[in-house]
């Protein structure tokens, strides 16, 4: 019943329906004006269909609006989105009422003195948003000015709290043009709101939201700066906040910005003195270094199924192209453009063990691993290969992240160090100034520059005797050799003072011996900063060694894709240390974020993460060894082939035998993995499928469940040979399980295991099968067994995965001969499969011989048995309800 079905009822006054509704809406009764609003919708669907009416209607709504009592005018702001849509839909009747008639007691409500009225308002404002029900007009027009009203810092300050969070949401509603005109530059004078810390707080939650309205340009030009005032406030929810929307914020900026500014303001994050702060900032790690990545360095990209693919050829990017993505284990977060720009492009552009899920068959392909896939990324670029390019030494822009470092031999000999001589000083008589010059050397010649910073050319000075100092560090611990400085190693084209990673002197203390990894080499505070820059050549030096070199645990944890001291932070939450001081579950938000790490270092980094995730894969805590595996399938095809072999199929194989709670994040992704390894070593596992059957408790009937769905997938990854050798007795021991979701899903198993084998042409194999499955089933001294035979022949006959000339010989007589069964739930399955499947379909009929007339005869025979079910599913039209229960159902 309508809310307003009163007003339709005659006799009681001499009034008409509209009259009566002008009654009611303005009785003195508050509980008649309160159902009038309530009803608004039903009342204008009654008279829209005459507009003078319809007038009247809005007429009386307007002044229901003026209601003192605030109960009114709070259950008519409720109906406001519904009424909306319904003038939407009638728009060619009505066009400019909700513009004429409603939007001014919307934008009245937003500064009513009732609370309530204001807060039904301002969701009501929300939806309508949302739905995109008001025009952008009307919103300029007319919301715009109320909310900056409310919003300036003379208003209350209730007021203006409540203004800043619709501002926040219209934001990323209004055009880019309005935005920037009429809200952006209050919403920055609302971040430096020294007297509210509600509406600093509000700003900082929605930053990245914001940043993502805008635009890049605009982020960097007006909102960074204001990120790093909230960043630094004194307030430490403000700074947890801060930390918890950092990559939202960093998707919005170019690699420049993301790594100069952004980075070392995490870098304060995590060193806050407040544990709430670190613990949030720890978490945000993993994402934040994922907005680094290069999807087109590795030649990955993340589907819109959230999955890890192979770039197709034609979506290669060229050099100044990127996308950055984030990916995570369980989530899978989809990848999103970000802006073009040249630095982000990663020289190591390799494919290789490249694996897809887009193949034919949706079969797994590795498309070239090694050198020969390099060497073929390269050629789709149209460049020679890296081992040219070396020999040749010259500067490629795809290549290189940065253009060569500038030579400075002339300005070295200027530098005010008195045991230097100018032949020790001119790279051009040496590849590396390490062969000439001792540390201590270096780090005078640095620390005498350190006055001078504010001139670019002195700054790049630093960046070259940094390096060189790291690398004469390296040699001193018998490290990998340098490269040429000016020749080999990639620095940014952009002056050095935009090009410096400013991290501030704290950076000092969360890189204490104490939460660094042991094989990071400590550098002196004043210069780590800049030796950390991506630009060091020893990180070019790292990136053009040998990837597939054995001896891994060798290489220095130093890369050029993110800011080191970011990396070393994100390697110490493994350490013991961090769950004392910062978060408990410290590690298993780093094996969250750990495939979106992998991703973003590259496979030639992986050595910077092996260790982290070997040391992840056997801590204690089972939660953080779940996420590990329910991961691993996507850290494969990160990885490669290689990698996978020789750092991930002994982690597998250790989450095979652990935890059934770890167990079942390997199971759900056992085709996943399996398809990504070789075929000897994918072989190796049909020998451990049978360990899935056993769990530890045994009324976890969903892992048993996921594993013949499983098996269902991995047919296609294996021969027919191996899949009877090895499978068959999985599948029947499913088939004989208590539960019967279990045996229903097995008996789909039994059926593409036959197809598995007619399929290719493997006949023999398939009769073995099938005289094992009579054995088993028909003649087993199980009713439950003998009815699982029957729903395996009906699911065959559905699937038509044998030819029917074998089904007549092989499975129809021993099919048959069911009628004859003592138990009546046998005889009535068999019954419903041969009457409703055998029967209706042309797989069977279409033979025409003599196994039809046994078909037809045996269920004539069922017509006269001596339980009713059986007669009932046996005859000729089946009457029963239609909210019957399936059969299947009610046997089980």
């Amino acid at each position: 019943m309508r809310i307003s079905a009163f007003l339709d009822i005659p006799g009681q006054d001499n009034l008409t329906p509209l009259g009566r509704l002008e009654k009611y809406a303005f009785s003195d009764n508050i509980f008649n004006r309160q159902i009038i609003a309530r009803g608004l919708l039903d009342v204008l669907r009654d008279f829209s269909s005459n507009e003078e009416d319809f007038l009247t209607v809005m007429e009386i709504v307007v002044r229901l609006s003026e209601d003192a009592e605030p109960t009114v005018r709070t259950e008519l702001m409720e109906q406001i989105p519904q009424i909306t849509i319904f003038l939407q839909e009638s728009r060619s009747h009505f066009p400019r009422a909700f513009s004429e008639y409603l939007m001014p007691i919307l934008v009245r409500y937003l500064t009513d003195p009732n609370n309530q009225v204001r807060k039904a308002t301002q969701e009501s404002l929300l939806i309508l948003l949302e739905q995109d029900l008001i025009d952008q007009n009307d919103l300029e027009n007319k919301v715009c000015p109320i909310l900056l009203e409310l919003s300036a810092p003379e208003n209350d300050d209730e007021y203006k709290v409540e203004a800043v969070n619709i501002i926040c949401k219209m934001i990323s509603m209004l055009g880019r043009q309005s935005v920037e005109q009429m809200l952006l530059p209050r919403f920055c004078d609302l971040c430096s709101d020294a007297k509210l810390f509600q509406v600093r707080k509000v700003c900082a939650a929605n930053f990245g939201d914001v940043c993502n309205a805008v635009g890049q340009e605009a982020t960097e030009k007006f909102l960074i700066p204001k990120f790093l005032e909230l960043c630094s406030d004194s307030a430490w929810g403000m700074r947890k906040v801060c930390a918890e929307c950092f990559m939202a914020v960093s998707y919005m900026t170019s690699s420049e910005v993301r790594r100069t500014k952004l980075s070392p303001l995490f870098i304060n994050l995590i060193s806050d003195p407040c544990r709430w702060v670190r613990q949030t900032a720890f978490q945000s790690l993993g994402p934040f270094i994922s907005t680094f990545a290069n999807p087109s360095s590795a030649g990955l990209y993340v589907k819109e199924d959230g999955t890890l693919s192979i770039r197709p050829p034609q979506e290669d990017f060229i050099p100044g192209d990127s996308l950055g993505t984030s990916s995570s284990p369980e989530s899978h977060e989809t990848a999103r453009p970000s802006q073009t720009d040249p630095c982000c492009y990663s020289r190591s552009d390799k494919c290789n063990g490249i694996f897809t899920a887009d193949s034919p068959e949706g079969l797994s392909t590795d498309i070239g691993s090694g050198e020969d896939a390099t060497r073929h990324g390269w050629k789709l670029q149209g460049s020679s290969s890296p081992a040219e390019n070396r020999t040749s030494d010259v500067y490629n822009s795809f290549m290189y992240w940065r253009s060569p470092l500038p030579d400075i031999s002339e300005e070295l000999e200027l530098l005010p160090v008195e045991s230097l001589k100018k032949s020790e000083l001119n790279p051009k008589t040496s590849p590396l100034c390490t062969s000439y010059m001792a540390s201590k050397e270096i780090e005078m010649a640095i620390q005498s520059l350190q006055g001078h910073m504010d001139d670019p050319n002195v700054q790049a000075q630093v960046q070259v005797l940094s390096a060189a100092l790291r690398a004469a560090e390296l040699d001193s611990v018998n490290q990998e050799e340098g490269l040429d400085v000016q020749e080999r190693s990639p620095t940014d084209d952009t002056s050095p003072s935009e090009n410096e990673t400013d991290f501030p002197p704290s950076m000092a203390q969360t890189n204490s011996p104490e939460s660094e990894p042991a094989e990071t080499v400590t550098l002196p505070t004043q210069i780590e900063d800049i030796v950390e820059d991506p630009s060091s050549p020893i990180k070019a030096e790292d990136e053009e060694g040998d990837e597939d070199s054995p001896c891994d645990e060798e290489k220095p944890k130093v890369q050029d894709v993110v800011p080191q001291p970011l990396l070393d932070q994100y390697l110490s939450m493994t350490d013991p240390a961090r769950a004392q001081t910062v978060d408990t579950e410290i590690t298993k938000h780093c094996a969250y974020s750990l495939p979106g790490v992998a991703l973003t270092l590259g496979r030639q980094n992986w050595h910077c993460l092996k260790d982290t995730y070997e040391t992840l894969a056997t801590d204690v805590q089972w939660k953080v060894r779940r996420t590990l595996a329910f991961s691993i399938h996507e850290l494969a095809v990160i990885l490669g082939d290689k990698n996978t072999a020789a750092d991930l199929v002994p982690i597998f194989n250790g989450f095979l035998k652990d935890l059934d709670e770890v167990r079942i994040g390997v199971l759900k992704h056992l085709y996943d993995f399996l398809k990504l390894l070789h075929a000897d070593m994918r072989r190796e596992y049909l020998y451990q499928l049978q360990e899935f059957l056993t769990t530890d408790n045994n009324r976890n009937w969903r892992f048993r469940y996921e594993l013949a769905e499983q098996l269902i997938l991995i047919l296609e990854l294996y021969n027919p040979r191996d899949v009877y050798d090895y499978l068959p007795s999985i599948a029947m021991t499913l088939c004989s399980d208590k539960v019967s979701e279990v045996r229903r899903i097995s008996y789909k198993l039994i059926v593409a295991i036959l197809k598995k084998f007619y399929a290719n042409g493997e006949t023999e194999l398939g009769i073995n099968f099938i005289n094992e499955l009579v054995v088993h089933f028909r003649h087993s001294s199980k009713w439950v067994g003998r009815q699982a035979f029957a729903f395996i022949c009906q699911a065959v006959v559905q699937e038509e995965c044998i030819p029917a000339e074998q089904f007549v010989i092989h499975l129809l007589p021993s099919l048959l001969s069911l009628a004859s069964d003592p138990v009546p739930n046998v005889r009535v399955l068999l019954a419903k499969a041969l009457k409703q499947t055998l029967l209706e379909k042309a797989y069977l009929t279409s033979l025409g011989n003599h196994h039809l007339d046994a078909v037809e005869k045996t269920v004539q025979a069922m017509q006269l048995d001596t339980d009713q079910d059986v007669r009932f599913f046996s005859a000729a039209e089946p009457k029963r309800p239609l909210s019957s229960t399936p059969l299947e159902e009610s046997v089980d």
